[in-house]
């Protein structure tokens, strides 16, 4: 088999794959032989999927060895990226599947024609996601939703907030543990 790699997808608002808790996942990924890719993303304030999906696709190469960590809308990319395409698997961190009523999300194009949930759970060996009780952007029915639809792993918290900004975090020892587990 080719050597794992990761992408790291930030949120939309300006965010880059070196924010918050990004950097301390990929050195523990990276002592479990995972190539670790961090570029900034075109358009990152809206992360509009009419650029995002074809960056990860054909700029950073996503194929069945790469497991995407996305983190808000970053997870909506990886999980359109894994409705057309094979992938290793998925780590979904504060994940929504409507626009939330939110103007911006709705202009994102994301949320313009059904999701094809059964094709997202195929196209990959697992799907993890991530969730807070206290997100302020997103109600955890939003994630408990995901949840039953991709068959994922699901790790629910009541004082993880949108799992970076509004609550700053350096380090994801949740995260870490769950993706040792899975990969060692």
């Amino acid at each position: 088999m080719k050597q794992l790699r990761c992408i790291f997808i930030p949120g939309n608002g300006g965010g880059t794959p070196q924010d918050n808790w990004f950097p301390s996942i990929g050195n523990e990924l990276e002592k479990l032989g995972v190539e670790i890719i961090t570029r900034e993303f075109p358009d990152n304030i809206l992360a509009r999927e009419k650029y995002w999906v074809p960056f990860l696709l054909n700029e950073l190469k996503v194929d069945e060895n790469t497991i995407l960590i996305g983190h808000s809308s970053g997870a909506i990319a990886a999980m359109r990226v894994a409705e057309q395409t094979k992938i290793y698997g998925s780590v979904l961190v504060g994940a929504y599947h409507s626009d939330l009523g939110i103007e911006a999300e709705k202009q994102a194009g994301y949320f313009d024609r059904p999701w094809n949930f059964q094709a997202i759970a195929a196209n990959q060996k697992w799907v993890m996601i991530f969730a807070s009780v206290d997100d302020p952007w997103i109600p955890i029915e939003e994630a408990r939703y995901l949840k039953d639809q991709l068959v994922a792993e699901y790790h629910e918290f009541t004082n993880q907030g949108h799992f970076g900004g509004d609550y700053f975090k350096t380090e994801f020892p949740e995260l870490a543990h769950a993706l040792r587990t899975r990969l060692e």
